[in-house]
């Protein structure tokens, strides 16, 4: 008996060893340094948060697929694309907008089955980022996940990882994930994530691509496949249209966020029910280019933002208005 008590009591203090000499070399994570963060609100008295994440700006080099937190360039092009989008978010938030090592659009080059190894860097600097910012400055309060494009990636790759945990996916307002694509499928292996109904439910996954009608194939919506949206212009996930009297303003920012031009009702939008693309009238692929080589004409993605600013605007600080009230009934 002494002997199975010794054996067990050696057992515990090895396990105990090995766990103390992993701590030991676990590395500090980079975002306890202020410089790693485009935006660190702590300062700010708020009812909630904003997890920002941005879209790709770096365009890659031939030795280089990710950005490096060294690049004082990219990290300034990082800031005021964060900035031209920020606004949509921070009207009763404190905004958190980690730099991370984001894939270059080169990588958007490569087969689909080549792209991962850069993209993976990217999430484990969100990874890490989320997770400083949860232990560190979050306290309780609601989060909203936000990001466009490959930051839209980041988001629902966080989703699915991170908030699979009760007590953290309790505390999502909602993921705007703006400019990517999500899937039923998606849904069934990731049975917390649901995606957006209304105007007004919570914990949900907000997203949608904007494109011309003609379009039947995209980088972000392959020919032959279909993703979730939600029309921001009348929050129905079927294809019900909306004409663009409904569109509350298009903005277009300057890198500082600030707003220097707006029209009301530039244009409707109708969730096309094969590709689930959020199909967009009223305007010209000449009109607004796609402007990135990797996108064909017709494809609004850099638009996604702007023609639906005002309602997108007006529907964060709905959906935070609904979780505040469930929360404090």
């Amino acid at each position: 008996m002494k002997q199975k008590i010794a054996v067990l009591l050696f057992a515990l203090i090895f396990m105990f060893s090995l766990i103390g000499a992993g701590k030991a070399n676990e590395q500090p994570s980079i975002y306890a340094q202020a410089e790693n963060w485009a935006y660190l609100e702590t300062d700010k008295a708020a009812a909630a948060d904003v997890f920002f994440i941005c879209p790709t700006v770096y365009g890659g080099e031939a030795a280089r697929f990710n950005m490096s937190l060294d690049d004082t360039a990219v990290k300034g092009d990082f800031l005021r694309a964060t900035n031209m989008e920020k606004g949509i978010y921070d009207q009763q938030t404190r905004f958190f907008a980690p730099y991370y090592q984001q894939a270059g659009l080169n990588v958007y080059e490569l087969p689909i089955e080549e792209r991962e190894p850069y993209l993976s860097v990217a999430y484990e600097d969100i990874k890490d980022a989320f997770a400083y910012y949860l232990e560190r400055y979050n306290e309780g309060r609601p989060i909203i996940l936000a990001g466009f494009s490959q930051g839209a990636d980041m988001s629902i790759r966080l989703l699915k990882d991170c908030f699979a945990d009760e007590e953290v996916n309790d505390l999502l307002v909602a993921c705007y994930a703006i400019g990517w694509s999500i899937t039923e499928a998606e849904l069934a292996e990731f049975p917390h994530l649901r995606f957006a109904t209304g105007e007004a439910d919570t914990g949900v996954i907000v997203s949608f691509n904007s494109e011309a009608e003609a379009v039947t194939d995209s980088l972000l919506i392959p020919s032959g496949t279909r993703t979730l949206a939600i029309n921001p212009l009348n929050w129905k996930t079927d294809s019900t249209p909306a004409e663009k009297e409904a569109n509350l303003g298009t903005c277009f920012t300057d890198y500082s966020g600030s707003i220097v031009t707006e029209i009301p009702h530039l244009c409707g939008a109708y969730i096309d029910p094969i590709r689930g693309a959020l199909k967009v009238p009223d305007v010209t692929p000449e009109m607004y280019p796609p402007v990135l080589p990797i996108f064909s004409d017709g494809v609004y993605h850099l638009y996604d933002y702007q023609f639906f600013y005002r309602n997108l605007q007006e529907n964060v600080e709905v959906r935070l208005n609904a979780y505040l009230e469930d929360a404090a009934s």
